[in-house]
């Protein structure tokens, strides 16, 4: 265990209190964010089908949801893929919350290193964090699989046929790294850089079961760490605090 003192059952208050102190005394934060920041923007969980519709050729039930947005998927049958992707990834109206706002005020007072993400939908960006370490890359960037061309991102969703193609006549596709595809790697070592030289470490730990960005936490230096999870999870014995509450609950509470 990391820490006999973990703050778990004390009041809310006293942990805000902790963490905000936490948050004061270090300059070199590295915030680690999966799924959560962007669901409490109405941001659907991908590995959830609720919400699409069937067209009497894609019968989404047929299929488990990471194969969906896995690279066999893309390139073995694109009007399923293109499909999901249009009902599922398009993030063009949502609007950072108050958590990729406050990231990006911690960065501006030079506390925060590095936001780790495995999100796509560049709400950090919008929120104006500039250090965003996407692992999984992002759809702001679509190319010509075959001859590079870049386009503006729109075409995925308004593109008039099923698939979307280049001139050139080759299949277009987001700049995201799928299932079955290696991650970009200066992305991941600029994660690894940051978390070795961080002296505070926020997660929001869900599951960690998508490897190998599950693998990234044994980079960290084991510091001081701050887990905030609804649920209980498997690594809360190694947090110094411990919040089971919403992200935007405890980052309300917060003052930079």
């Amino acid at each position: 265990m990391k820490n006999s003192n973990i703050m778990i059952d004390s009041d809310f208050q006293d942990r805000i209190k902790q963490f905000q102190d936490l948050i004061d005394q270090s300059n070199h934060i590295v915030f680690f964010w999966w799924a959560g920041v962007s669901t409490e923007s109405w941001v659907p969980d991908f590995r959830s089908k609720d919400w699409l519709y069937n067209q009497h050729d894609v019968q989404f039930e047929k299929y488990q949801p990471e194969y969906l947005l896995s690279h066999s998927c893309l390139y073995n049958e694109p009007k399923v893929f293109f499909e999901y992707y249009r009902q599922k990834m398009d993030c063009r109206w949502v609007k950072p919350n108050i958590t990729h706002k406050k990231l990006a005020q911690l960065e501006k007072v030079w506390k925060l290193s590095a936001v780790i993400t495995q999100n796509i939908d560049w709400l950090h960006q919008k929120a104006w964090s500039k250090n965003v370490l996407e692992i999984h890359w992002t759809t702001q960037i679509v190319y010509c699989d075959e001859c590079g061309k870049e386009f503006d991102p729109d075409i995925l969703f308004t593109f008039k046929w099923d698939i979307p193609y280049c001139d050139c006549g080759w299949m277009l596709r987001p700049d995201v790294t799928f299932y079955e595809e290696q991650l970009p790697q200066k992305a991941w070592m600029d994660a690894v850089i940051a978390l070795r030289n961080s002296d505070l470490f926020i997660i929001w730990w869900t599951s960690l079961t998508v490897y190998p960005a599950n693998t990234l936490i044994q980079y960290y230096g084991w510091n001081k760490i701050v887990i905030i999870n609804r649920d209980t999870t498997s690594q809360d014995r190694f947090a110094d605090i411990l919040f089971h509450e919403n992200l935007w609950k405890v980052f309300g509470e917060l003052k930079f």
